[in-house]
């Protein structure tokens, strides 16, 4: 066996180790969801349930007396539409910044992409200002609009607009198209995988955002998942089987959501490598 195989081997061995790690907790998570709560903190730990309590533990989370299927409703309203409307701005503003040629477009781009230094915690206090003075203080509009713009989406769609060729959008021009057109029908399309991945990160992000609802929302009945899922860890602090049930239903959208896309995310990353 030569060295280069044998270090392959390793390599692999390795990896899947690390990533047996990484699971594991999510296994254990899953596996804790459908035991009663005398088998959940139970030494070693039985991976497949000796005792089944699947329908008790959902029908709890979701219809019991602290259910989280409003707080779930809310989630998905905010996260669906602040990604829409993120990812609506942000190519858009990539396509002027990599396609359309305007005095001092690289200095205000350069300026722009100066503001990602800011941290977001230092603009909390202005930005609540102007919500409450806004009227959207404690709205789900007003958390929608507050992650809707987004420097590093904008930067993202750009960096792979600019590897799409000029002369397209030459020829579509010559052709007597405009920049909506070009836009919606040649640069979009060929941005696919970017925008794809850009939609998967957002829609993790405004999923597992805790901050802004936290600041910018009052009304409980306005509460996403996590605000949802700090007060159902207040009523059942003890009750792992139930907290591990409330877990694994947030976790699902997201599985979903890289489920779908994860073949364009594959596809960007392999039509990088070529242009590379």
């Amino acid at each position: 066996m030569n060295k280069k195989l044998m270090l392959r081997i390793i390599t692999t061995i390795f990896l899947l180790a690390l990533a047996i790690t990484m699971v594991l907790p999510f296994l254990w998570m899953i596996s804790a969801s459908f035991k009663v709560e005398s088998d959940v903190l139970k030494f070693p730990v039985d991976w497949i349930p000796v005792r089944w309590n699947v329908i008790q533990n959902y029908k709890e989370v979701w219809t019991g007396r602290y259910s989280i299927l409003l707080f779930y409703f809310n989630s998905i309203k905010v996260t669906i539409f602040t990604t829409l409307l993120q990812v609506t701005v942000s190519s858009m503003g990539a396509y002027a910044f990599s396609k359309i040629k305007f005095k001092f477009r690289d200095g205000l781009f350069l300026i722009y992409l100066s503001m990602m230094m800011i941290p977001d915690q230092v603009t909390v206090v202005p930005k609540f200002m102007i919500f409450k003075w806004l009227h959207l203080y404690d709205t789900h509009l007003g958390l929608i609009l507050l992650g809707s713009f987004s420097i590093y989406g904008m930067f993202l769609l750009r960096q792979y607009m600019t590897t799409i060729p000029m002369a397209l959008s030459e020829s579509a021009q010559i052709d007597g198209a405009g920049h909506f057109t070009i836009f919606l029908k040649i640069i979009l399309p060929i941005t696919k995988p970017a925008i794809v991945t850009l939609m998967i990160l957002k829609f993790v992000w405004t999923w597992n955002d805790y901050q802004n609802p936290l600041i910018f929302l009052s009304t409980e009945s306005l509460f996403t998942i996590q605000l949802g899922m700090q007060k159902f860890m207040t009523e059942y602090t003890s009750y792992y089987s139930l907290l591990m049930t409330a877990a694994v239903c947030a976790t699902i959208p997201l599985i979903i959501v890289f489920l779908i896309g994860q073949r364009y995310v594959i596809e960007g990353i392999a039509v990088g490598a070529v242009k590379g």
